[in-house]
């Protein structure tokens, strides 16, 4: 062989190992994220109601206290980029505790804490880095929701009647306490309250480092979104 011929064939190896690398670079991670990873879950709404669930009102009405049921669950939902790909990170756990204090048709007090420590995601490296530098659930394990406005409903509402609230309250994540007001969807089923929405969050609102880290960059804020039942003991 030449060694023109040889040069040639060198350039072209080149050629095709650079381009053969730059589809490992974008297509390793759309295949990780869109093939192993999959999908991220759709945004928490409300659970699906009994399907024995009678259009009636309870004889017992609803005032009482209400306590966070089996079922119910909190998470984050994150935007991020790897290598130029968009994703969405979410987290979720269903180790929470609560309750909420119904007088006639107002919604009086309610609080939720959840156990920051027990928050997963698809990915072991995230949830790593959530539990570590980011959240620092060994110093702050736990996050808490307190309703400072009543939520007065107007009338009690027959079963299976959805209802959108308006919810003011005190949310204590990461050690910092702020106040937030956002919009959720209630539903009475008769034996029990569903309540499903979501909570931005700035998180430099709440001293959280910036959730990069390696090839990842997230944005500057994201979303807590719950989906909770509630029921009389």
């Amino acid at each position: 062989m030449s060694t023109r011929s040889k040069r040639w064939t060198w350039k072209r190896w080149l050629v095709i190992g650079m381009i053969a690398l730059g589809v490992a670079v974008v297509g390793g991670p759309f295949l990780y994220i869109h093939v192993v990873q999959g999908e991220a879950p759709a945004p928490l709404s409300l659970a699906s109601p009994s399907s024995g669930m009678a259009n009636t009102t309870s004889t017992n009405g609803t005032s009482g206290t209400w306590k966070v049921a089996r079922g119910s669950v909190v998470g984050y939902r994150v935007k991020e980029v790897l290598f130029g790909q968009s994703n969405v990170a979410v987290g979720r756990t269903s180790r929470l505790s609560g309750s909420m204090v119904v007088d006639g048709s107002t919604i009086s007090k309610a609080t939720v804490t959840v156990d920051m420590a027990s928050v997963t995601s698809n990915e072991s490296r995230r949830d790593e880095q959530f539990n570590g530098r980011i959240m620092e659930t060994a110093t702050y394990p736990t996050a808490t929701f307190a309703l400072t406005r009543a939520i007065d409903f107007g009338s009690v509402p027959k079963a299976g009647a959805q209802r959108t609230l308006r919810i003011t309250g005190t949310l204590t994540l990461h050690g910092a306490t702020r106040t937030v007001t956002f919009t959720a969807t209630g539903r009475y089923t008769g034996s029990a309250v569903q309540v499903a929405g979501s909570i931005p969050i700035r998180f430099a609102d709440y001293g959280i480092s910036n959730p990069s880290f390696g090839p990842v960059t997230t944005e500057d804020h994201g979303v807590l979104e719950f989906s909770l039942t509630l029921t009389r003991p």
